[in-house]
Formats: C-alpha cells, sequence, structure tokens
C-alpha cells in the first residue's frame, strides 16, 4: 500500500507564522534525521487530516513529497488542538533503509467469536494492549500484528511472549516483563446468576 502525502518547504518560523498558516488551511511540520538536517515544512490540512484517519497511517513507512522530491519518514508526533478539530504540527523522521527503527504497530484480534471463552462460557474478550513496539528493518516492518483468540477460555490470557512476529521483527520489552495482551473475563453479572443455578438444586433437597 503505497502511503504519500504532499508537503512544501517553510521558509517563514515563529508563533505568528504558524498561526497565519493554519488560519490558511496548511500545518506547519518538521521533517529530521538521517545525514540531512531539519526542514521546516507545511502540508495542506484537509489532505492530511484524512490520512491520520487511516490506522496504517501511523505506523507505515511514508513517502513524504516534498518539492517534487520524494524521501521515506516515520510519522512520529501529532500535536492536536484542545477541543477544535485541527491538526497544530507534525513531526516526521526520516527513515534509512540500512538502520533498524522502532515503531509502535497495532494489533489485530481475530477469531473472538469463537474462542471457548466466549462462544461456550459467555465470557468478554479484554483488549488489554492494543498496540506493540518493535523494532526492525523499514522494509520488515507489519502493518500490524495478528494475535489469534480462538483457543482461549474464560480466566486465561495471551501474554506479549506468546505473539508470533513476522520474520525480522521482535518485540521491545523491558526486561524480565512479560505483559497480558487480552484475556476473556465472565461478566460479574453472569457470574452470579451461574452460582445461583449452581445452588438452585441444593436447595430443593
Amino acid at each position: 500500500m503505497l502511503l504519500e502525502f504532499n508537503a512544501q518547504a517553510r521558509t517563514l518560523q515563529g508563533t505568528g507564522a504558524s498561526r497565519r498558516l493554519r488560519k490558511s488551511g496548511r500545518v506547519p511540520g518538521v521533517v529530521y534525521g538521517g545525514d540531512k538536517a531539519a526542514q521546516a515544512i507545511d502540508i495542506d490540512h484537509n489532505e492530511i487530516w484524512h490520512k491520520l484517519r487511516q490506522e496504517v497511517f501511523h505506523a507505515s513507512i511514508l513517502t513524504l513529497k516534498l518539492d517534487g522530491a520524494a524521501e521515506s519518514v516515520l510519522l512520529r508526533d501529532v500535536q492536536m488542538h484542545p477541543f477544535k478539530r485541527q491538526i497544530l504540527h507534525l513531526d516526521f523522521q526520516r527513515v534509512d533503509a540500512k538502520q533498524a527503527i522502532h515503531l509502535k504497530v497495532p494489533l489485530h484480534f481475530i477469531n473472538s467469536e469463537i474462542a471457548p471463552g466466549v462462544k461456550l462460557q459467555g465470557g468478554i474478550v479484554s483488549h488489554v494492549i492494543n498496540e506493540v513496539e518493535v523494532k526492525c528493518l523499514p522494509a520488515d516492518l507489519p502493518d500490524f500484528i495478528e494475535v489469534d483468540v480462538k483457543d482461549l477460555s474464560a480466566g486465561h490470557s495471551i501474554h506479549l511472549s506468546a505473539l508470533v512476529m513476522p520474520k525480522g521483527v521482535e518485540v521491545v520489552a523491558h526486561k524480565g516483563e512479560d505483559p497480558v495482551v487480552v484475556t476473556i473475563v465472565i461478566p460479574r453479572g453472569a457470574a452470579s446468576d451461574e452460582a445461583a443455578a449452581a445452588e438452585a438444586p441444593a436447595e430443593k433437597k
């Protein structure tokens, strides 16, 4: 999937210049890293707004088309207005094809409806973690990591260490940590009903 966006070099900087840019429908930003100096840029607000609504745009190598030249970049930061539907500033980092990158990738959970904990025990799938930080070369970066819960029973969990990573991709985690990614829990009301049903025959005796 080709993910590209257009930008132009920004010469005027400062609070006043950025405010005027935003009023004209542009978003100030910066692209940095690699063997080049940081470059101030501005982007069409409407174009980038729709791009940002795509999950894949936040976890992929992007093509920045800057004044006719193309560069590979990662989206590193988005500053939003506290209450308006407005992007205030964007940060992008240049990508070197030969250097490993660190990026958070979304998790996609599959087969929830056929998990024993849901289908047979009336449980609810609880997503504890929705994204995971990975390390890999740019060419190996996945759009998402799949988590299959088809064998998960109520009261059981899948931990970070159990995730199957694509070739060339490794999870970035603190030493000794293995957090829960997803679990299946029984709703309180359902658990109470089951307990009451179990006690009912004993009361009749």
